[in-house]
């Protein structure tokens, strides 16, 4: 019987963190062809495709990038939930292969965010007079920003466990630490943590180098059997577990402020991938802001509930700690054209494949991918390895 064990054979980056010469579309197709290249595979080779919008009034999305490529799936996925929509893929990709619904799935992203700036209305806005679905007519009126909902997770965090904006500072910190390894990082400059918390305020209590860059970019990975990756370029990279799970969608309706959907997406990955938080050796952890990588690293396990603000001060994030995390700068230093799930995964398949460069964590067998959508909503996460267990 064929090994369908599904397996990451192909990575690919477009041009990064400004593109003023690529549209979304561009994107699409440069880390496509990127990602081919890497893999040895062929465009004509891929039957299997999931892609998500970064807006829903935008040119990009799943079906009609599937007819740019000229491609014609026989298994489809245009599962959008925002910046954990690629893990998602990921999940659902590897049940598609172990099914034998197709061979080689290519999962895509691209944006034009940060050259665009200024022409698109942003995240959850609406045109005039549009009606505001569910519980967002009920925030919409008060004038609640994206950064205000992190911000009232924040808050909240400092209240019941004591965690300080120099603890949150101190991911912003490691992030840009690892940024300054990484030539395609857009901040690379030296960051302290006096200079984060004396930065601007802009939602209290996360101040400005709290919160993620703008920029362009896009991703792309290649899925296959494990029977298949050993023909190919690269040594194939694992995936042992992958889960998602949500609790809400408006910020107005999370249960707890300090807890996320990752809590289950997280417990169910680790009993898929029968390891636990101490085997990873790396996390790719969303980090649109910096609570929103803190609450991450409790939720998962990586630390007791209450203690990623200590946890992030003691150095364990940094290269050489205990769990380097964002080796490629992060959304905080590095890139966030929009959505940017499909750069944890490839960022945690370049560490498995040894590729990590200056930031290469000493003899990486697991990485763990979280990626976050909506106001801390929809959460999917991804473990790889270097190996099946």
């Amino acid at each position: 019987m064929a090994n369908r064990e599904p397996v990451i054979a192909g990575i690919g980056l477009s041009d990064l963190p400004k593109a003023p010469h690529l549209d979304s579309i561009g994107h699409h197709i440069l880390a496509t062809r990127r990602a081919l290249a890497d893999s040895g595979l062929t465009l004509g080779e891929i039957d299997g495709f999931a892609c998500a919008q970064g807006n829903f009034a935008e040119p990009d999305n799943a079906g009609v990038m599937a007819e740019q490529m000229g491609l014609n799936p026989r298994w489809f996925d245009g599962t959008a939930v925002g910046g954990s929509s690629f893990e998602l893929h990921v999940a659902h990709a590897a049940m598609a292969i172990r099914a034998g619904l197709c061979e080689n799935v290519l999962i895509v992203y691209g944006s034009d965010l940060y050259t665009k700036s200024g022409t698109n209305p942003g995240f959850g806005a609406k045109a005039p007079g549009e009606k505001i679905p569910g519980a967002l007519q009920f925030e919409a009126p008060w004038g609640n920003t994206l950064i205000g909902a992190y911000a009232m997770a924040a808050q909240r965090h400092m209240y019941e466990y004591g965690t300080t904006s120099e603890q949150l500072a101190a991911i912003a910190v490691a992030c840009r630490k690892h940024a300054q390894l990484n030539p395609n990082a857009q901040y690379r400059k030296p960051l302290t943590i006096e200079q984060v918390v004396n930065s601007r305020m802009i939602a209290d209590p996360l101040h400005l180098f709290d919160c993620c860059v703008v920029s362009d970019g896009g991703g792309a990975i290649i899925m296959t059997t494990e029977e298949r990756a050993r023909d190919l370029k690269q040594p194939a990279v694992h995936v042992l577990g992958a889960a998602s799970a949500q609790t809400h969608w408006n910020i107005s309706q999370m249960p707890d402020y300090t807890r996320t959907a990752a809590e289950r997406s997280g417990k169910e990955a680790f009993a898929q991938a029968g390891i636990t938080p101490d085997d990873i050796d790396t996390v790719q952890l969303y980090d649109s802001f910096t609570i929103t990588a803190l609450l991450m690293l409790e939720d998962l396990g990586f630390c007791k509930k209450g203690e990623g603000g200590p946890f992030a001060a003691s150095g364990a994030l940094e290269l050489g700690g205990a769990l380097p995390l964002n080796t490629d700068g992060g959304a905080l230093s590095a890139c966030h054209p929009g959505m940017r799930g499909i750069f944890l995964l490839i960022e945690a398949v370049r560490q498995l494949r040894g590729q990590g460069g200056d930031a290469q964590v000493k003899d990486a067998e697991y990485a763990l991918a979280c990626g976050s959508g909506g106001w801390l909503s929809a959460m999917g996460t991804v473990i790889l390895g270097k190996g099946r267990n």
